[in-house]
């Protein structure tokens, strides 16, 4: 038996990891050789010491919150503890379990951590890079988004919100939820189910929008599938705002139905002005007035 519990102690002690054990009011029992070296003192100098030191009030109340676990059902707990070293601030990651006698209550508490620093620098490296990179996004010309092959909305930039209206609770979850009636849609539609279903980039595509006021604005859609082990699993894409294009466009068109409806008339009023110009224009007019009856009236009126 000595053997075997000089084999765990040597087992414990040959870990990287930081193993301590201490009092359900937080006095150290036992600590292993890697957390004597992590914190810089020795076995003796921490025996007995208040466990989880804190600098900062707010890690000390997450931590008091988390351990409150230890002592109830399921008796185990997860907590980040920020420390100073000799090596700086450092994030060790804490799991902790509680051994109770036969009335469960707690007798002491074995706690394993690992040195999260570096994790935790690059996770706050990331989220930094993230908030950059979405300023960049959301001011860009364009409005991002994303749904599922079922037309779900995943994410939908705050900009869109904005250009629809959209509250955080409106209700609607699917983007076909705010078409209009317009015709042009069935295409867009027709589009975006059909590179859900060949995994395949679609050309650009205008969609006729209705807001949440009942306003209607236009957008050009870019999409493109994203596919995981051949099949589309999401389908991301950009909008731009055309509505003020679309109305310019619009404007034009009419503007040239009327300017060819005026040419035509002024060019049916400048052929009948030379016809009756020319000397065989005349002679056209006169008989046509002879034919309405007009003619005979010149005749009567004129000498004999």
């Amino acid at each position: 038996m000595e053997a075997t519990g000089d084999g765990y102690r040597d087992l414990v002690e040959q870990q990287q990891d930081f193993i301590v054990r201490f009092t359900p009011d937080g006095h150290l029992l036992f600590v292993n050789t890697a957390y004597c070296d992590f914190v810089g003192k020795t076995r003796e100098e921490l025996t007995g010491s208040i466990f989880m030191p804190v600098t900062e009030r707010q890690y000390a109340d997450v931590i008091a919150t988390q351990m409150v676990k230890l002592f109830r059902p399921p008796f185990s707990c997860y907590v980040d503890q920020w420390i100073q070293t000799r090596k700086g601030l450092r994030c060790i990651s804490w799991s902790a379990r509680s051994i109770c006698d036969d009335s469960e209550a707690v007798v002491s508490i074995v706690a394993v951590g690992r040195d999260l620093t570096a994790i935790k620098k690059r996770e706050k490296e990331i989220r930094l890079r993230d908030r950059e990179l979405m300023l960049v996004i959301e001011n860009d010309s364009r409005m991002y988004y994303s749904h599922t092959p079922d037309q779900v909305m995943d994410y939908v930039s705050p900009r869109i919100r904005d250009l629809l209206g959209i509250k955080a609770r409106s209700g609607k979850k699917m983007w076909t939820d705010f078409l209009s009636d317009n015709k042009v849609n069935a295409a867009g539609l027709e589009r975006t189910i059909r590179a859900c279903s060949t995994g395949r980039r679609e050309p650009p595509y205008k969609l006729e929008l209705v807001r949440m006021d009942g306003g209607r604005v236009w957008v050009e859609v870019n999409e493109v599938p994203v596919q995981k082990d051949g099949k589309t699993i999401a389908i991301v894409g950009s909008l731009i705002d055309v509505t003020e294009r679309m109305q310019i466009e619009e404007g034009m068109d009419e503007a040239e139905i009327l300017i060819k409806t005026s040419h035509g008339t002024k060019h049916g009023e400048m052929k009948v002005r030379r016809e009756r110009q020319s000397p065989l224009g005349y002679f056209r007019s006169l008989f046509k007035k002879r034919d309405t009856g007009e003619y005979s009236e010149v005749a009567e009126t004129s000498p004999k």
